[in-house]
């Protein structure tokens, strides 16, 4: 198993409850000291003081397992609204959100996200022709063919 392997274990761990999962771990040896970040998620909602906690945690178990020999910089946060959803679980999280979806393909989609199963998603996108009124279909896109799916926030 590898050093990322064996953090993203350890993160699993010391989540508060089945509610919240890990999203990505990332290592990198950036100067002298390695940088562990860990971008954790949650179906109901994450706050800061979740983060500190498994952070905490995460540290104390790195340290007492000795896996990193020296000074290491360690960040546990949410992955953001900008950053691709990645599993099932954020895009179910995300039902009823619009979405930007790049598939593998070339072709980026817009819609809002109706549902998801385990193969693919459910988009309501709105269809322009020239000279016509614009109409609203579903369409259903395979996860195997979406390159990147990015939340739309919207400030209205």
């Amino acid at each position: 198993m590898n050093l990322k392997q064996e953090i993203e274990e350890i993160a699993n761990k010391h989540l508060p409850d089945e509610a919240h999962f890990v999203v990505e771990v990332q290592v990198a040896d950036k100067s002298n000291k390695p940088q562990i970040k860990i971008l954790i998620d949650s179906d109901t909602g994450l706050d800061i003081g979740t983060c500190a906690k498994v952070s905490r945690s995460v540290g104390e178990e790195i340290e007492a397992m000795e896996l990193l020999p020296g000074a290491y910089v360690l960040e546990v946060s949410s992955p953001g609204v900008d950053y691709p959803l990645s599993s099932k679980r954020q895009y179910n999280k995300n039902v009823g959100r619009r979405l930007k979806v790049s598939l593998e393909e070339g072709k980026e989609l817009e819609g809002t996200l109706l549902s998801v199963s385990d193969t693919d998603i459910k988009l309501k996108v709105t269809k322009k022709e020239k000279g016509k009124k614009a109409i609203e279909e579903e369409i259903t896109l395979p996860l195997e063919l979406i390159k990147k799916s990015i939340v739309l926030v919207s400030f209205k």
